[in-house]
């Protein structure tokens, strides 16, 4: 446990040091006011001193006083003040600009590295914890980083204070020398009390953003099947044990907070009584009384500032280890310098598959040994039962991964050699559960790509979209619900696939696309693909015998591998695989009419 608490402090003043070398300027100008700060407290003392000894004193055994000595002494105290608040200001200004930078800093880089690791990685994390990664955990990590200007201006102070203390009086100074310590060292019980409390907080409170973040998302299967007590309950529990680990926080905060309170007010008092005692007998001046006073009321606060850092770094070593797995992750996809070939940049592309095996799993496959390749403007169907692969091999051709063997060639070109923007700008894939903006139609179409409204509305035409698109008040100005709540599932299906049509791809990917619309709706948007002459290879994940149909050629995959290929005549003859699962739904209705039938004649 006491390796544990300094490692946690080691990896604590990292992550501090980390932060004052990457904002070095602005956390300097914050120590720098935070340092006038002190200096100006301790001078602060040093003139109430003097005032108490040549103004207030005498003014009380002459019982007369002079406007210019008041003046003076009012002066005096004024700019020592002015000069403390100036230095407050600043320390507090630029500590927290300081702080917000670096949240800014690695939210960023938290982002960006999201954008560069494959989906396989993000398959492993939930998406509430990838939230709580670029929010809750990089705001934990810089937390201490408010106070830590104070803190390193506290150093500054207490050094002058002491010096300030003994050379007006070593007794009381000593005074002074030994409550300093005892703070420290109340705050040092207190931090190791509180840190293992604090660290479970930070935990659950990530927890808790998680099935928070689980449940909304969810929030249809919650409805359908009745799950709001569970889901209510499980939010619970987690929401019980954040209370209960906060009110231990609380408990610990609320044993220590008077002790440190009363510590400063146990030393003043015990510095008034001996100075009282040495004022009436005369070996101390009343002013000095004052000055040491004065210096241990003020000095007690700003103790308790390094006690900030320290109880916040525990907090801060757990969110930074947390923000720090995401920044070491690796598996991000490389690139190369290749470019597609400007010749067929207006074409069809010309699509190959050499070799190619996949597995989410070490020792899995489920993609093996894939051979395959589509001449330029080809539509082919890819069919297969469930698992056999067709889903994986979709995100292939448009690298959301890349293959564990064998490449996958876009004209000749192996897509991990082509620079960043150009699998994109070339290849388009439309998802069976499509993804809509809380946004406009238009921008849900362009997503940020500049085209004439005329193509947003070739392309909403091409996917049957634009009849009801304008029946929406407000047309491709219409504001559409989160995540596309106001639309059918068929209206958002061919919301994306007019998202991805607009940018007239050179290949076209539809993983089951289509399904959410009715036969005679796929029909006509299918037959418009083949009719509309688009610069686009066609690839669709089908199942409807109907689309299966309209494809230039059927590729049949079974146990990830390319089992059969040819047209959808040719394969019903040639691979039973093939045939048995294409008339399964058909024999499958039929057996059900029969059985309806020898009820109807029992009953």
């Amino acid at each position: 446990m006491r390796d544990e608490r300094q490692a946690t402090l080691r990896e604590g003043v990292r992550i501090l040091v980390r932060a004052m070398r990457d904002e070095p300027v602005i956390l300097g100008i914050a120590v720098a006011g935070s340092a006038v700060y002190g200096l100006a407290t301790v001078a602060t003392a040093e003139v109430i001193g003097r005032v108490t000894d040549r103004v207030i004193v005498p003014a009380f055994r002459d019982g007369e006083t002079t406007t210019g000595a008041l003046a003076l002494a009012a002066l005096a105290i004024m700019v020592t003040s002015l000069v403390k608040a100036a230095g407050i200001v600043v320390r507090r200004y630029f500590a927290g600009l300081g702080q917000y930078l670096l949240n800014a800093r690695y939210r960023r880089q938290v982002s960006r590295q999201y954008l560069r690791l494959p989906l396989s990685w993000h398959h492993q994390h939930s998406t509430g914890k990838l939230l709580s990664n670029a929010n809750a955990d990089v705001e934990s990590s810089f937390w201490p980083i408010a106070p830590l200007p104070f803190a390193l201006g506290v150093v500054v102070m207490l050094v002058f204070a002491l010096v300030s203390m003994f050379l007006a009086d070593p007794a009381l100074a000593l005074v002074g020398a030994l409550l300093f310590p005892a703070i420290l060292l109340l705050n040092f019980f207190y931090q190791r009390r509180l840190s293992p409390l604090a660290t479970r907080a930070q935990a659950l409170r990530a927890e808790l953003s998680g099935v928070a973040h689980e449940s909304f998302d969810g929030a249809m299967v919650v409805k359908a099947l009745g799950r709001e007590a569970a889901e209510t309950a499980r939010f619970a529990k987690v929401a019980g044990q954040l209370r209960d680990a906060n009110a231990a926080v609380g408990r610990v905060r609320g044993a220590f907070d008077p002790m440190l309170d009363a510590l400063p007010n146990l030393g003043v008092l015990a510095v008034l009584i001996i100075g009282s005692v040495r004022v009436a007998d005369g070996s101390l001046a009343a002013g000095t009384l004052v000055q040491v006073a004065y210096l241990l009321t003020i000095t007690a606060f700003p103790i308790r500032a390094i006690g900030f850092v320290l109880g916040e770094l525990p907090r801060a070593s757990v969110g930074w280890r947390r923000v720090r797995a995401v920044l070491d992750a690796t598996g991000a996809l490389p690139h190369g310098t290749d470019r597609l070939s400007a010749s067929g940049d207006d074409g069809a592309a010309h699509l190959g598959l050499h070799d190619v095996g996949y597995s989410y799993v070490e020792g899995t496959p489920v993609l093996d040994g894939v051979h395959l390749d589509v001449e330029p403007g080809r539509t082919v169907a890819v069919v297969g039962s469930t698992g056999s692969g067709k889903s994986t091999l979709a995100s292939l051709l448009v690298r959301l991964v890349d293959p564990v063997s064998g490449a996958v060639l876009l004209d000749g070109t192996d897509l991990r050699r082509l620079e960043p923007g150009q699998v994109a700008a070339a290849v388009s894939l439309v998802f069976q559960q499509p993804f809509i903006f809380e946004d406009s139609v238009r921008d849900n179409v362009t997503l940020g790509l500049t085209v004439p409204d005329d193509d947003v509305w070739a392309a909403l035409r091409l996917a049957q979209g634009d009849r009801f698109v304008h029946e929406l008040a407000g047309e491709l100005d219409a504001r559409i619900g989160e995540r596309g709540a106001t639309l059918s599932g068929g209206q958002r299906q061919r919301l994306a696939l007019a998202r991805a049509l607009v940018r007239k791809p050179r290949l076209l990917v539809l993983d089951d696309a289509t399904s959410a619309v009715d036969p005679e709706v796929e029909r006509r948007i299918l037959a418009g693909l083949r009719d509309a002459a688009l610069p686009s290879t066609v690839v669709v994940v089908a199942y409807r015998r109907a689309t299966i149909a309209l494809a230039d050629e059927v590729v049949y995959v079974e146990n990830g591998r390319v089992s059969a290929r040819g047209s959808h005549p040719e394969l019903l003859t040639t691979s039973p695989g093939y045939r048995d699962l294409i008339t399964a739904y058909e024999r499958d209705a039929v057996e059900r009419a029969m059985a309806g039938t020898n009820q109807e004649k029992r009953s």
